[in-house]
C-alpha cells in the first residue's frame, strides 16, 4: 500500500501525482477502520483528504504554521506527520489526542478545540514572523461553521487590513456538524455558483511575470483589471475585507489546490482559498448522514451502525419534556448554536420549527437573543455544552444577570465529558455561573429531577436559571430527592450534588460495611445553597467531605468551608475535586478514578481521615 511508504513529508512528494487518488482512498480506508475501533470525529476527516495532502505537499508544517479551525478536522494531518501507528490509541488515555496538541507534535502549531479563532491565531503568528525577520508560511484551515462566529470576522476584518501574509482555507461543505444555518451560509452558496474567473486570473498573472516588460505591465494594469472585474462579477465579503479571494474550487482535486496554494505564496498577501468539499466523502454511511458521524463511538465499519446500542441520555430527556411543556405553552422557545442533536432537540425543532432557533457557532448571540426573548414575555431556553457557554459569559453578566431576566440555560455536557479531552471537560461551569448575580443553578441526579428541575426553572423563577447536567444516562441514582438529606448518620457529612451521588452512594455502603455511618447531603441547586441542612449536619458529625467534578478554582467546597468557619461551627474539612488544572482525553470513568473521584478512592480518603 501507498500509505505504508509515508514516513516522511518527502515520501508523499516522491508520489506520482498519478497515485495520489489512490493515496487518497487508502487514507479513508484508514480512518474508517480505526475510527470505528476508538470513536472520533470521522465525517469532516473523510471530507478533508485532498485538501491535507496538498496542504502538506506544498508546505513544510514542521516550520510554516498551520492552524486549525476546530482542530477536529487534523486527523490526516496527525497520519502525515508521524502518527498513523498510534491511531489505536487515538482519543484514548496517553493515546493521540483527537485534537492538535503542540506537545504532541511539532506539526501542531496551535491546540483547537473551539470554533471561530484560527484567523486570529494565524494573524498573531504572521505578524511574530515578520516582527522576528523569520521566514516561514501561515497558513488557517477553518470550516464554513466556524463562520458562523463573530470571532472569525474580527480576524479576517484586522488580518485584511494588515496586509500580512498568510492564507486562509476556507473548507466549505455546507456542515458545521448539522447543516449550516444562516445569511453567511447562504452567501457561501451563491459563491458556489460564480462563474470561473480564476483561470483567467492565473493565465494573466503567469504570462506577465515571464519578463521585467511584462510585469511593469502587471502593475500598470492591476487597477484597471481589479475594476473591471469587480464590475462584472462583483466583490465578494472577503475581498471587502482585505483579502484576496480565490475560488470556489473543487476541493477534492489535489493538482488544482496545489497550484492556488503556490499562487497564494507569490501574492504575498491576505488570501482566501475557496475549497468545495463533500462531508463523509468515500464512506457510504457518512456520505448520506455526515452528522451521525460528526463524532461517533464505537461502530460497525461494514454497516456504519453503532457498536453499542445507545441508552437514553439526560440530553434525551430534556429534549422530550421541554416539547412536552412547550406543546401546552406558546411563550416556550428553545435555542442552540450549532447543536440541536447533541442538546437532544431535534425533535423540538421538528414540532415546533417557528419557535426553535439554530443560531450556528455563535454562543454569545444566543445568550443575548435569549434576553432579548425574555424581555418580551417569552420563556427562552438556550441549550449549550458547559465549554462552550465559556464564550458567552460576558452577556451572561451584561444582558441577562443586570436586568434579571427570566432566560433558562440547559448546560450540557457538565464534569469530566471524556474523549474529546482538555477542550471540551465541562469543570469549569460551576466557578463561573456562581459568580453570576441572582442565577439559580440546578444540578440534577437522575431524569426525574431534571424534568422536574425544568418545570420549575421555567415556571418557578422568574430571574436567570442554569440546570447543569451530564453527558450520557443517570447511574444508579434514578430518585427525586424530596428533601437535602438522602442518608442519615453521624459519622460525618458528605456533600454532593448532581451524579457524584452514584459514586458518594456506593463509597458510604462501603464505609456502613465497615462500621461507619456517614450522612449524605445531595443539593439540589448550588446556587442558593441548603445552608440550614448543611449546618445541621455539620454541627452533629464535626467532619465534612465536599465531593464535586468541577475545577478546583472557585469550587463549592471553598465556600461551605468559608460559611462554616464565618458562622462558628468547628469541623474538619476535606475537599476532593478535578484539581486546578486540565483534564486530558480518556474514558470518563479513568479520568475520574484518576482524579480520585471513583467510589474506591472517595472511600480510603474517607476511611484515612476518620482513623485519625
Amino acid at each position: 500500500m501507498l500509505l505504508d511508504t509515508i514516513h516522511s513529508r518527502q515520501d508523499l512528494l516522491d508520489i506520482p501525482e498519478a497515485q495520489l487518488g489512490t493515496l487518497c482512498d487508502e487514507i479513508r480506508q484508514f480512518l474508517v477502520k480505526n475510527v470505528s475501533r476508538t470513536g472520533g470525529h470521522l465525517a469532516s476527516n473523510l471530507g478533508i483528504v485532498e485538501t491535507t495532502v496538498a496542504i502538506h505537499r506544498v508546505f513544510d508544517t514542521s516550520r510554516d504554521r498551520l492552524v486549525f479551525d476546530v482542530g477536529h478536522q487534523c486527523y490526516v494531518h496527525k497520519m502525515l506527520t508521524g502518527r498513523m501507528d498510534r491511531f489505536d490509541t487515538l482519543r484514548q488515555q496517553g493515546g493521540l489526542s483527537g485534537f492538535p496538541k503542540p506537545c504532541e507534535s511539532e506539526h501542531d502549531a496551535f491546540i483547537a478545540g473551539h470554533a471561530s479563532n484560527a484567523v486570529s491565531v494565524a494573524l498573531g503568528m504572521a505578524r511574530a514572523r515578520t516582527m522576528e525577520g523569520a521566514d516561514y508560511h501561515v497558513l488557517a484551515l477553518m470550516g464554513d461553521g466556524a463562520l458562523t462566529g463573530g470571532l472569525a470576522y474580527e480576524g479576517f476584518n484586522n488580518a485584511g487590513a494588515s496586509r500580512e501574509p498568510m492564507i486562509v482555507l476556507l473548507n466549505d461543505n455546507g456542515m458545521s456538524i448539522t447543516p449550516n444555518v444562516g445569511a453567511i451560509s447562504r452567501y457561501l452558496a451563491q459563491a458556489r455558483l460564480r462563474p470561473k474567473y480564476l483561470d483567467l486570473k492565473l493565465w494573466y498573472r503567469q504570462t506577465t511575470a515571464k519578463s521585467a516588460f511584462g510585469r511593469r505591465l502587471y502593475a500598470l494594469t492591476h487597477q484597471i483589471k481589479e475594476h473591471m472585474r469587480r464590475s462584472i462579477l462583483g466583490t465578494t465579503l472577503f475581498e471587502n475585507l482585505g483579502f484576496t479571494y480565490l475560488g470556489p474550487v473543487d476541493g477534492h482535486d489535489i493538482s488544482r489546490i496545489e497550484m492556488l496554494l503556490k499562487t497564494a505564496v507569490a501574492l504575498h498577501e491576505p488570501v482566501l482559498i475557496h475549497l468545495i468539499t463533500q462531508k463523509g466523502r468515500g464512506y457510504a454511511p457518512a456520505e448520506k448522514t455526515p452528522q451521525d458521524f460528526h463524532g461517533i463511538g464505537k461502530f460497525d465499519p461494514e454497516t456504519g451502525l453503532s457498536a453499542v446500542a445507545a441508552a437514553p441520555s439526560f440530553s434525551d430527556v430534556f429534549g422530550q419534556e421541554l416539547c412536552r411543556m412547550a406543546a401546552s405553552d406558546k411563550t416556550v422557545c428553545a435555542i442552540t448554536a450549532a447543536m440541536q442533536h447533541g442538546t437532544g432537540l431535534d425533535q423540538f425543532a421538528s414540532d415546533f420549527s417557528s419557535r426553535f432557533f439554530d443560531v450556528g457557532i455563535a454562543e454569545g448571540h444566543a445568550v443575548c437573543m435569549a434576553a432579548g426573548l425574555a424581555k418580551q414575555g417569552m420563556k427562552p431556553v438556550a441549550a449549550i455544552y458547559s465549554t462552550f457557554l465559556q464564550r458567552a459569559y460576558d452577556m451572561l453578566l451584561h444582558d441577562v444577570a443586570l436586568q434579571q431576566l427570566h432566560v433558562v440555560l440547559a448546560v450540557d455536557r457538565c464534569g469530566v465529558v471524556g474523549e474529546d479531552g482538555d477542550t471540551h471537560q465541562g469543570m469549569f461551569d460551576v466557578g463561573y455561573l456562581r459568580q453570576v448575580p441572582g442565577m439559580r443553578i440546578f444540578c440534577p441526579a437522575s431524569f426525574s429531577e431534571l424534568r422536574e428541575d425544568l418545570h420549575t426553572a421555567l415556571y418557578a423563577c422568574t430571574g436567570p436559571s442554569a440546570i447543569r447536567y451530564p453527558r450520557g444516562g443517570e447511574g444508579n441514582y434514578q430518585s427525586a430527592a424530596a428533601k437535602t438529606c438522602i442518608r442519615e448518620g453521624y459519622t460525618c457529612t458528605i456533600v454532593c450534588y448532581g451524579t457524584m451521588v452514584n459514586a458518594v452512594l456506593a463509597a458510604a455502603d462501603t464505609m456502613q460495611a465497615a462500621g461507619y455511618r456517614p450522612e449524605i447531603l445531595k443539593l439540589r441547586t448550588i446556587s442558593p445553597v441548603d445552608w440550614d441542612a448543611i449546618e445541621a449536619s455539620v454541627r452533629k458529625t464535626k467532619r465534612v467531605f465536599v465531593f464535586e467534578e468541577t475545577s478546583d478554582r472557585e469550587c463549592l467546597a471553598d465556600e461551605i468551608f468559608a460559611h462554616l468557619t464565618e458562622n462558628g461551627i468547628p469541623a474538619v474539612c476535606r475537599k476532593r475535586n478535578l484539581g486546578r488544572g486540565f483534564i486530558p482525553h480518556g474514558t470518563p470513568a479513568a479520568l475520574l478514578a484518576a482524579a480520585g473521584l471513583d467510589a474506591a478512592s472517595l472511600t480510603k480518603l474517607m476511611q484515612e481521615e476518620l482513623s485519625r
